[in-house]
């Protein structure tokens, strides 16, 4: 009998309010070295080893993103998202349970859709942490920037950065532990920015391996205008995206969908 491979769903959050700078165009449709941020995303997903996206999005806004996925290299699915991202998340998790060919994965991941740089390496090793052991797991770096924090007073109070670390997404979680958590954090009305909060929360350990500088969130022009000064770096070393997808996923150049994106509504 053929060995089957478990699937890795990719959890992509792209059901935020925000629109492109002050236009009608939701940010992660916005195009960066001509390609939409979205997009790239699920690029670099793939190529750290996830075999199908499931990407949440604003109420009616298909019409924004089966374009621009319409040749990703993995099995994308889109998934109307709610009032908040936690709700959003949950959202895409529910989606996981309902298609059938999602029904053996125990891994994964929830990703900003804004973070379109993310190495398929730091996609890999959250991949890795969690098959090894780990329940819950996010990239991060240190903090370079000096810290002040401000006291209800108004005096301010030096913080040692040598302990912060900023945390990035991907964020990898072990299906079952990361469900659960969500439905206690509903319970419970608890309100968490990101997953493995979520976790803690729900008394789960958390940890932390390398991420990258690159994987900056997009929530400004500034941030777009530094994501092109990343691309033209990562140039000079060969281009990354569609080499490293097919790197780890040979027959990616076959997979262009016939049809637009399946899409699953929320309900009212």
């Amino acid at each position: 009998m053929a060995a089957t491979t478990e699937p890795i769903p990719a959890v992509i959050v792209a059901a935020g309010r925000g629109v492109r700078f002050g236009g009608p165009i939701p940010k992660p449709v916005t195009t960066l070295a001509g390609k939409a941020v979205v997009a790239m995303s699920v690029e670099a997903m793939a190529a750290g080893g996830c075999t199908h996206a499931i990407v949440v999005i604003p109420r009616n806004g298909e019409h924004h993103f089966q374009p621009v996925l319409a040749a990703s290299p993995i099995p994308v699915t889109l998934v109307e998202g709610d009032e908040t991202r936690q709700a959003s998340v949950r959202q895409g998790i529910a989606a996981i349970r309902m298609k059938p060919e999602l029904k053996g994965a125990h891994v994964v991941l929830v990703h900003d859709a804004v973070r379109p740089l993310v190495p398929a390496t730091v996609v890999a090793r959250v991949i890795g942490t969690i098959r090894g052991g780990a329940v819950a797991v996010a990239p991060a770096i240190p903090v370079a920037d000096s810290i002040r924090e401000e006291t209800d007073d108004g005096r301010l109070v030096i913080v040692d950065r040598e302990r912060l670390r900023a945390v990035q997404t991907p964020q990898g979680f072990d299906l079952d532990v990361l469900e659960a958590s969500h439905d206690y954090a509903d319970e419970q009305q608890i309100a968490c920015t990101d997953d493995i909060s979520v976790c803690e929360a729900a008394g789960h350990p958390v940890r932390l391996v390398k991420g990258a500088m690159t994987s900056l969130k997009i929530t400004s022009a500034t941030d777009l205008d530094l994501a092109h000064a990343f691309l033209k770096l990562r140039a000079g070393f060969g281009r990354h995206s569609f080499r490293r997808v097919l790197r780890h996923r040979p027959f990616a150049w076959v997979v262009k969908p016939a049809e637009p994106a399946p899409v699953i509504r929320s309900p009212e």
